[in-house]
């Protein structure tokens, strides 16, 4: 069953959609938002519904694929592994993630709106929910235009197409609409963060951890800062996240071994709203769960053994390369602290972490018929960690990068503690030119770096140690659609390969170049033709 987001009695996004259904009534007799609690309940809808997991995670270079005589996939997956114009339906496909974040743009607008009529933020309670909905205005452009515009680029943001920057609630049958540029819309984002974050305390929702708090707004404001090349301010917003005792903070990997160690019972614990690490916790329409779960479903493309012994979490790091006690022989299962799983059938070669929730939402008991959901974080204070990591490399502040990275392995590695092992920036620099550039054929946990702004040459210590946190950033945030996001800002070139029956790579299917228009998602169909103007193609 599909599931399709139209937003009635809000419709700041009528205009970008074309359904005549949709479009046969002004938006005037909406319900009346006039109190504290109304608003409040208004916001649980400002966050997307439909996420970017699936499409980014399939887009990456986290996935290969085994080949046509596997029956698991479908005309939707096959564009979006293919980076293809997506014509199919889907809950994941780029129609319902662009209308899940309009309507939730449409959300938050009402709630600004309704907190003026009510005169303004004059309430603990009203300041709380005013900065939740600039969060969620800004989180949702920031969806918006890192899938569907060209990644910022300082050079040419500035005419680079951008999305629509909607800010009122609308009140007209066809509103007219322009994409402005990039540069627009992140100052537009950059203002909601900053003022969310000086209205946003403690929150006022019974479960923080589904809305945007003082620590989230802060991690949303560095992954911002860092995509747009503000060093500076993305090392100091990921402090801020992180506090003073970054350790507490961080996934409880030595906890997590301990647990039952069953597939559902990890999942869940991964999304509990009282680890440390989740900051924000966002429900959606997924099937992620199925995917990136122990099963078959969708498995044609597919982060197998091969990704996972060259590329990925059992490929051969710095962990395992320079530290005293592990033996570069060693089963890699020996040196997680937990693990991720392997499987492998007939048709099945599949690598993942028990971290894809997978939840089936049931609509009709008696046909058996319903939704696949998930839960996910959208922030964790692991990867703001690799975030800050990023931002004093860029600076060339590479003993404290070097000690973010240290304590990032540390958590995740199982060291043996009488034999003391710490990442230095010239270990990692030593490491990482050891290791040959990653090829289509033949893989390595290396490839070239294209990014927009300028970073040293080849080799070089601050090359080196990027390698280092993509690597890092890379195995933490696998399965959680980030990836692609590391690989727009770095204009890393991805490869298509097909894997032969022993799931090795045997033919060059296609290249995914640093100057690929494939790069950005073209806008859904419905969109453009209303009038709004396509992707180059």
């Amino acid at each position: 069953m599909k599931k399709t987001t139209y937003l009635t009695a809000i419709a700041a996004c009528t205009a970008l959609t074309a359904c005549d259904d949709f479009l046969d009534k002004l938006p005037d007799n909406r319900a009346e938002i006039d109190s504290e609690d109304k608003i409040a309940l208004l916001l649980v809808s400002a966050y997307p519904e439909n996420d970017y997991l699936l499409l980014n995670e399939y887009m990456s270079d986290n996935v290969d694929d085994y080949g046509s005589s596997n029956p698991y996939t479908d005309r939707f997956l096959d564009q979006v592994f293919t980076w293809s114009e997506i014509t199919e339906s889907n809950n994941e496909d780029p129609k319902e993630l662009w209308g899940s974040c309009y309507a939730a743009i449409a959300a938050a607008n009402q709630a600004i709106e309704s907190i003026n009529e009510l005169g303004g933020a004059e309430t603990t309670s009203l300041r709380e929910s005013l900065g939740e909905a600039l969060a969620c205005r800004a989180y949702a452009y920031f969806i918006l235009v890192n899938e569907f515009c060209k990644h910022y680029n300082p050079a040419t943001a500035n005419t680079d197409l951008g999305v629509p920057y909607i800010t009122k609630p609308e009140v007209e049958l066809h509103p007219s609409y322009e994409r402005g540029t990039v540069a627009e819309v992140y100052d537009n984002i950059e203002k909601d963060i900053l003022a969310a974050i000086q209205l946003i305390d403690k929150g006022t929702s019974n479960v923080p951890k589904y809305h945007f708090s003082k620590k989230s707004i802060s991690a949303l404001a560095a992954r911002f800062y860092l995509f747009k090349g503000q060093w500076a301010e993305a090392e100091y917003y990921s402090t801020l996240t992180l506090g003073d005792n970054v350790n507490n903070q961080l996934r409880d990997w030595t906890n997590i071994a301990s647990l039952a160690q069953e597939y559902d019972a990890i999942a869940y614990h991964y999304v509990d709203t009282d680890v440390n690490s989740n900051l924000l916790l966002i429900t959606s329409y997924s099937c992620m769960g199925l995917c990136f779960g122990p099963y078959r479903y969708f498995s044609r493309y597919s982060h197998g053994d091969y990704l996972a012994y060259y590329e990925t979490v059992f490929a051969e790091n710095i962990w395992n390369y320079y530290a005293p006690g592990i033996e570069k022989t060693l089963d890699p299962y020996e040196y997680y602290y937990h693990a991720p799983k392997e499987y492998s059938a007939t048709n099945l070669n599949k690598v993942i972490w028990w971290k894809s929730l997978y939840v089936f939402e049931e609509l009709d008991a008696t046909n058996h018929i319903g939704m696949y959901r998930t839960v996910y974080p959208a922030f964790t204070a692991d990867e703001i960690l690799l975030s800050r990591a990023e931002a004093r490399i860029l600076q060339g502040k590479y003993d404290e990068a070097a000690a973010d990275l240290d304590l990032w392995m540390q958590n995740i590695i199982n060291f043996d503690e009488t034999i003391p092992f710490t990442l230095t920036p010239e270990l990692i620099q030593e490491f990482y030119n050891s290791v040959e550039y990653s090829t289509a054929l033949r893989s390595t946990i290396k490839k070239h770096l294209n990014p927009p702004f300028e970073i040293d040459e080849e080799g070089s210590l601050q090359e080196s140690m990027l390698q280092c946190v993509l690597g890092f950033r890379r195995i933490e945030t696998i399965q959680m659609g980030l990836r692609w996001w590391d690989i727009r800002r770095y204009g890393i070139e991805v490869y298509r390969r097909e894997m032969d029956p022993a799931g090795m790579p045997t033919k060059e299917l296609d290249l995914l170049t640093k100057d690929d228009l494939r790069r950005t998602i073209q806008l859904p169909s419905d969109v453009i033709a209303v009038g709004l103007e396509a992707n180059p193609r």
